[in-house]
């Protein structure tokens, strides 16, 4: 099967849509948690960034509006006990069975990681991550006590009282060598940002070629950014008024934002590609990642719904099984993209008998 995961935020805002209002819209948030339900998606992905309302109690908001809708908790290691936050996620699981999962950032900014007073480097982080996941999964698996000592957590006596009844998935990305390295040893599902498909292909040997000394086959996910309508003359006419929006503001994101993609190797490889033409594979559109800096997912797939369909499951095509689309105008997108999912999944079958 095909995943689908879009993302709630706290109030209505994008690279081209200024937010009004408070920060934190409470019914918004459960507005929009019951869009992408009834839309079809699986999972909401609640994102993380060093001025950002806390996740978990967004997720919390999100799971408690829906009935069937998963969240995908985004969580930097290096701030919480790895013991204590398996706790937090093992008792939100309990209230939530089954919708929950965990979305490792380890961190690819350093100004970023600075403003929450973390001043360690990528390496060191990496580093952390890897020791991390390692006691979260010893604290959710272990029936008795255990001891830990690394380079960054020792635990003497761990052991939690609340633990997962079946497992948690663990997503993770980043696209570094060190990446790689971590994220492959322990990720169910490893996380691209939305490159051709031939950069795909290639992430997806590098990261399978890393795991198989682990005994690991994650499953992969592509993030993407649709911009549809009802014809391509329409969406393209829509693409570029949230070009030009995008380009007004710009200013004001790297303000806000202030990402430096020479500290990160998927912003590198985004504007990489930008530089090397505007439009890839049939409908690939990297002039908004190259307007922002590509400081995060921001390349489009512009087309009709029909059209845009068939180009994520080119995607499918060469094993990605998690999809994750989000719009520059969140609700109303959420809803529209109920049309891509319904979609994929009718023709899924007869495109991509793999996954059929």
């Amino acid at each position: 099967m095909v995943e689908f995961i879009g993302l709630v935020s706290t109030q209505e805002t994008s690279e081209s849509t200024a937010a009004e209002g408070p920060l934190i819209q409470p019914e918004y948030v459960r507005k929009l948690a019951r869009a992408h339900e009834e839309s079809g998606f699986d999972r909401v992905l609640v994102a993380h960034w060093s001025s950002s309302p806390d996740a978990f109690i967004v997720a919390g908001q999100a799971l408690t509006a829906t009935t069937r809708l998963g969240v995908l908790l985004a969580h930097r290691p290096g701030f919480v006990a790895p013991t204590i936050a398996a706790r937090k996620f093992a008792t939100l699981d309990a209230f939530h069975p089954g919708r929950v999962a965990l979305h490792v950032i380890t961190g690819g900014d350093d100004a970023d990681q600075a403003r929450d007073g973390d001043f360690s480097d990528k390496e060191t982080r990496y580093r952390r991550t890897d020791e991390f996941l390692d006691v979260l999964r010893k604290e959710w698996d272990s029936e008795t006590p255990f001891d830990y000592e690394g380079e960054f957590y020792r635990v003497a006596g761990g052991w939690s009282a609340v633990r997962p009844e079946g497992r948690i998935p663990i997503y993770f990305g980043g696209a570094s060598a060190d990446a790689v390295r971590v994220g492959a040893k322990h990720a169910d599902v490893y996380a691209f940002w939305g490159e051709p498909i031939a950069g795909i292909k290639e992430r997806i040997d590098q990261v399978r070629a890393a795991a198989a000394p682990h005994g690991r086959d994650p499953r992969f996910s592509v993030s993407l950014r649709p911009i549809t309508g009802e014809t391509e003359e329409a969406a393209w006419a829509r693409a570029q008024d949230i070009l030009e929006v995008t380009k007004e503001r710009v200013g004001d994101l790297r303000k806000t934002f202030k990402i430096d993609p020479a500290n990160a190797e998927g912003s590198r490889r985004l504007l990489k590609y930008a530089d090397q033409g505007e439009v890839h594979d049939k409908r690939l559109w990297t002039a908004l990642a190259k307007a922002t800096g590509a400081g995060g997912n921001s390349t489009a797939l512009v087309g009709s719904h029909e059209q845009v369909a068939d180009a994520l499951l080119d995607y499918v095509d060469i094993g990605v099984t998690t999809l994750l689309i989000r719009g520059y105008s969140p609700y109303a997108d959420a809803v529209d993209y109920g049309t891509l999912i319904r979609l994929v999944n009718e023709r899924r079958p007869a495109l991509s008998p793999a996954f059929s």
